[in-house]
């Protein structure tokens, strides 16, 4: 690979920055409102959330260090 296929731009950079923080806030306020909640079914479907995010969120990081390399 060349260095313009592992190397992001300065805008697709910053898109995964803005990414980032959107979906931390989404986390943020999926663990909060998990426990306000007490139908166990959606506390389910919060914590799957907490968990799909919580992954998307270390891809997301892992690419930021790629990128600010």
């Amino acid at each position: 690979m060349s260095d313009l296929d592992t190397k992001l731009m300065a805008h697709e950079t910053l898109d995964l920055h803005e990414v980032t923080a959107f979906k931390t806030l989404c986390l943020t306020k999926s663990k909060t409102m998990r426990a306000l909640v007490s139908d166990p079914e959606l506390q389910n479907l919060m914590q799957m959330d907490v968990a799909l995010s919580t992954r998307q969120l270390q891809e997301l990081n892992g690419l930021l260090s790629k990128a600010i390399q």
